[in-house]
């Protein structure tokens, strides 16, 4: 069966997002580069001469693109989960949900935005650092391949959070009960395999240590976890929880009054 997108109301949809938050870049942009500005002030300053992860590789450039990934998945979250919830709570949602706009539309505009503001602060965080830190790069287009599904799997799990959750602490919820466990899991400040056995068991379950793997590698050449199983791990998490997305948002849960 043929499906049309309709790419007008995708397009319409999709540019209302990105302005959204463009309209606020000193928040949504510059205040997430600054955070890991310090984040890395203060972590290379306590650990960058007692710690070596990797031979002749030092502490400051591991730990960079760990926490250039954090910052994408971070934002990615917030602006999805954000935006659907603030469009809940002043009825807005009404107008989006009458336009001819499909649920995979109505996906891919959210999640499209969500990738914009991901890249936009990865890409701000290391030009503020290139200058200070000699980041070498291993290839280019895996960066950008495992920043866009990071920013993909975190836009969609905004937007599940967003439809669930009834008040602002619903979101909060999420984010202190779920993502954060997931990132301290996830390898950005150390290696899995230097945590007790039963969490590096856990870790490996945690699609955010193979995105962040995957992410290193592209800038380090080296990794924890063979690079295939990142790639394949990191696309089976984004294509599941879309899925997942598009039904919930097809079946309009709590969405339609």
């Amino acid at each position: 069966m043929k499906y049309n997108i309709n790419w007008l109301g995708f397009y319409t949809l999709f540019v209302k997002e990105v302005w959204r938050f463009w309209k606020v870049a000193t928040q949504t942009i510059l205040a997430p580069v600054l955070n890991v500005l310090l984040y890395l002030i203060v972590f290379t300053s306590a650990l960058s001469q007692h710690v070596e992860i990797y031979p002749n590789v030092n502490y400051t450039v591991f730990l960079l693109p760990g926490l250039i990934m954090l910052a994408i998945l971070q934002n990615a979250f917030a602006n999805s989960s954000s935006s659907l919830f603030q469009a809940k709570q002043n009825a807005g949602i009404t107008f989006v949900l009458l336009a001819p706009i499909s649920s995979l539309e109505f996906y891919l505009a959210f999640i499209g935005a969500a990738i914009v503001r991901g890249l936009l602060v990865g890409i701000g965080v290391w030009i503020s650092v290139i200058f200070f830190v000699d980041l070498p790069f291993h290839n280019i287009g895996l960066a950008f391949f495992f920043a866009i599904i990071a920013s993909g799997l975190l836009g969609a799990f905004g937007l599940v959070s967003a439809i669930y959750s009834d008040k602002w602490d619903h979101i909060a919820a999420f984010q202190n009960f779920i993502i954060l466990p997931l990132t301290f899991l996830s390898g950005v400040f150390y290696l899995i395999r230097d945590l007790p056995p039963f969490w590096a068991k856990i870790s490996y379950f945690n699609p955010f240590f193979y995105l962040i793997d995957g992410f290193r590698y592209s800038f380090l050449g080296v990794s924890d976890m063979n690079l295939m199983v990142s790639i394949i791990f990191s696309s089976a998490a984004f294509i599941a929880i879309s899925i997942f997305t598009v039904w919930l948002l097809e079946t309009g849960y709590k969405l339609r009054g």
